[in-house]
């Protein structure tokens, strides 16, 4: 009876163990699909998810096409370094950036830093000695070029002087005449023609106060950007033009007399940039892509929610409109790890949170969202504490005095053991996760396929259960091996798409494809 008892003993224990296993991978599963980590938020959160599927969903063509300028290394921060008086303090925050593994700063280039004091007027006079007003930007440039970083610069910011009204719509309303706009870029891409390559007019037009205190406009912003598009090209036909960045937001525009403004939902205001002939102006799309209120694993979809999924939405905009071979760039990309006491404007997380899902929405755009490019993390320090009172303070991942965050610690530890690897989507052969050894030309003006010499070498690590092959123009043989310990065997390539590899399960795997003869080249991988 004893030894029963036991036996039964034994028995209840083993299942309540079983239950808090099953319990807890399943809290695992339930943040995986709606971002939230507690359990009522989850089961709220669960109910909205499916629920969703009774409704059309946003689609984003990610096999259907090759998307330009989302093949390159993705990770950057945003910077504040014009507003670092000493030189040195500019130089190290560049240096932790680089060895952090970031390959990006998205960094202003203030119009009222620069032309301040009137049209055509590039001297700085506002302290003693007078100095030029590009001396510190100039310094922002080689600093990026000595680290090995790029720069997106934002073109924002209008001098009183280009109002009649200065500033009584806002610091940020847009300048009278727009032609004065349009030196100001011209200026810029002139000065750092071959220096810098990427540049984005404005952010967050969409939303208050970015377009000032006055109702915003995507027509008004339409013709800015179009304007800024072709005098950047006059200066440097190779720029690449980005859009302001839209603030993730569900409002209709309705005028706010709280704030003197209004916001309009992100994709309604680009459908109507659409409308106003904005697909022909910009090269590359951008959004801000915040954790508000849920983590980055949230994959609740609604026209009205506003959460890290909000992309896809802006992304069936594109497709809807021809876009579909141009990307999104996400601007800005955080959580606020707000203290008790602030108010959680943008919501509050911890400072473990912070950390955590700034990795985990890094991986998150790379295994779902092939059309998405380079990510910004939003921001990477202030040059004082002056904002210490303030939420927006608490996105930095460095404080004043350069102390790292474990946000900083968390990106630069995951960013520096990295695997580059290719997940399901279109992916051209120039994309950054691919390895080539070896001789590999672009042959003639025609970049976008990779032709081998015999004996080059391509080392593809990727994620699915299929890997498709689609070579350029030509016929050759390539020889690959897998990591399955299987035989090499040589492909014949005639023009026409070639399954790689098949697996019955999505797996991680590595592939070499090594050129034998003839044109063996690479146009674009696919993997399902």
């Amino acid at each position: 009876m004893r030894r029963c008892r036991w036996l039964a003993l034994v028995g209840i224990l083993l299942a309540f163990a079983g239950l808090l296993l099953w319990i807890g991978d399943s809290r695992a599963r339930l943040f995986a699909l709606t971002g939230e980590e507690a359990l009522p938020s989850q089961m709220r959160g669960l109910m909205q998810w499916a629920l969703q599927w009774t409704r059309p969903l946003p689609y984003t063509a990610s096999h259907a096409v090759t998307t330009r300028y989302a093949d390159l290394p993705p990770f950057g921060v945003n910077t504040f370094l014009e507003q670092e008086v000493e030189p040195a303090k500019r130089e190290l925050a560049v240096q932790m950036i680089a060895d952090a593994g970031f390959s990006w700063i998205r960094q202003s280039f203030p119009w009222y830093d620069i032309e301040i004091h009137g049209r055509g007027d590039f001297e700085d006079r506002r302290w003693e000695p007078h100095r030029s007003a590009w001396e510190k930007y100039d310094h922002i440039v080689a600093l990026t070029e000595q680290y090995g970083l790029q720069i997106i610069a934002r073109l924002e910011a209008p001098p009183a002087w280009t109002r009649a009204t200065g500033t009584e719509f806002g610091a940020f309303a847009p300048p009278d005449d727009l032609a004065d706009f349009g030196n100001y870029v011209h200026a810029v891409a002139s000065r750092y023609r071959g220096r810098i390559r990427f540049y984005q007019i404005w952010n967050e037009p969409n939303i208050y106060p970015e377009w000032g205190n006055q109702p915003v406009d995507p027509v008004a912003y339409t013709e800015m950007l179009c304007l800024a598009y072709q005098r950047i090209r006059e200066a440097d036909p190779d720029a690449v033009i980005i859009t302001g960045a839209l603030a993730p937001t569900a409002e209709l525009g309705t005028w706010n007399p709280a704030y003197e403004g209004n916001n309009l939902m992100d994709t309604v205001f680009l459908q109507r940039m659409y409308d106003a002939g904005a697909g022909a102006c910009f090269d590359i799309l951008a959004v801000n892509a915040y954790m508000l209120h849920s983590g980055p694993t949230d994959q609740r979809l609604a026209p009205n929610l506003i959460n890290f999924a909000r992309p896809l939405w802006v992304r069936d905009v594109m497709v809807a409109n021809g876009d579909a071979a141009k990307p999104i760039w996400i601007s800005e990309m955080n959580s606020n790890a707000v203290p008790e006491g602030l108010p959680d404007t943008y919501g509050r997380v911890t400072l473990e949170q912070q950390a955590r899902y700034a990795v985990l929405a890094y991986k998150r755009i790379q295994r779902e969202w092939p059309w998405a490019g380079v990510t910004t993390v939003w921001f990477f320090k202030r040059a004082t504490d002056a904002e210490i009172d303030q939420p927006m303070y608490y996105f930095r991942m460095v404080e004043p005095d350069f102390t790292p965050m474990p946000l900083y610690e968390a990106l630069s530890a995951y960013l520096n053991d990295l695997t580059p690897t290719l997940y399901p989507g279109v992916h051209p052969a120039h994309a950054w996760q691919l390895t080539y050894s070896g001789d590999w030309q672009a042959p003639g003006a025609a970049d976008y396929y990779r032709r081998g010499a015999p004996g080059a070498a391509l080392t593809i690590h990727w994620e699915g259960r299929r890997l498709t092959l689609t070579p350029g123009p030509g016929v050759g043989v390539c020889r690959i091996s897998g990591d399955d310990g299987g035989p090499a065997r040589e492909i014949a390539l005639s023009g026409e798409p070639v399954v790689l590899e098949r697996h019955l399960w999505r797996g991680t795997h590595t592939l070499t494809l090594i050129a034998v003869s003839g044109d063996c080249s690479v146009a674009s991988l696919t993997i399902d």
